[in-house]
């Protein structure tokens, strides 16, 4: 099955915008690999402007226009885009990585991986946001996360990696139905073909990740990136040395966290006892 795509409110205008991209680049006879070499971007970033599945930001367009000499054609689609297409959905540039990812491995430590949430648990998280969130946007939000979820059920699954903090569990986000059913769902999704699921146990002398949760991908084309979220943002780490030092971070993770087998017959304590 192929991934599935989000379609975004006026989404035509990003699509113009890579249209014109990608006519400008093949008249200045560039492929999206040299074009990628130029601007120092990964061919697969310029594929997803040039259809217009990620927004061309402003000061990329400057640079097109200087290295294409197409006169301020670009920035001026861009500056006259729908503020809808000027402002990225959430994380958007990470669910595209995520979408397309053969590997990725996430570390949490402070709500369940939103690859593992049920709809109730996810609606709880968003209605948990301050300054709270329209029903609208917490519905538009739920559902666009149980889609990305799709990338768990395919054919053939991305090898995917959860280390979560146990700490996680005692919260009880939505209340105590809404924890049940995330428990039961959490331990089905450990028997998932290319899943591995490890639970860090609380009451540790030491741990590889106290600065806080990030996901490490690996792209179709074996390049390896880390994502973190802060507060009022989300980052992609493209750098080699510190995508490392995130890969050391969570071997070491994994070494100090339960085993599958382990976080199974915790999982199965646990939901013996509600």
């Amino acid at each position: 099955m192929c991934p599935s795509k989000r379609t975004r409110k006026n989404a035509s205008a990003m699509k113009l915008v890579g249209a014109l991209v990608a006519e400008f680049r093949a008249a200045a006879g560039l492929t999206q690999s040299e074009l990628g070499q130029r601007v120092l971007l990964h061919t697969e970033m310029i594929g997803s402007i040039e259809q217009g599945r990620r927004p061309l930001k402003p000061d990329l367009a400057r640079a097109l226009d200087d290295l294409l000499e197409t006169k301020r054609a670009l920035q001026t689609a861009v500056a006259n885009m729908p503020d809808v297409d000027l402002i990225p959905a959430w994380a958007e540039e990470y669910m595209d990585l995520e979408r397309e990812a053969i590997a990725l491995s996430w570390f949490e430590n402070q709500v369940l991986p939103g690859l593992l949430q049920t709809e109730n648990y996810a609606r709880a998280v968003f209605l948990s946001k301050v300054p709270a969130m329209s029903e609208d946007e917490i519905n538009a939000q739920v559902a666009a996360r149980l889609e990305r979820q799709e990338i768990l059920h395919r054919k053939e699954p991305p090898t995917i990696s959860f280390v979560i903090a146990e700490a996680v569990l005692m919260d009880r986000i939505g209340g105590d139905e809404v924890f049940r059913e995330a428990l039961q769902h959490l331990r089905r999704c450990a028997d998932l073909p290319g899943l591995a699921l490890q639970i860090m146990p609380v009451g540790l002398k030491q741990h590889a990740a106290l600065d806080g949760p990030f996901t490490l991908v690996e792209t179709p084309d074996h390049q390896h990136l880390g994502y973190t979220e802060t507060q009022r943002g989300s980052h992609i780490i493209s750098d080699p040395d510190e995508v490392s030092i995130l890969a050391q971070r969570y071997a070491m993770l994994r070494t100090q966290a339960l085993n599958t087998e382990d976080t199974k017959g915790l999982l199965d304590r646990w939901l013996g006892e509600q």
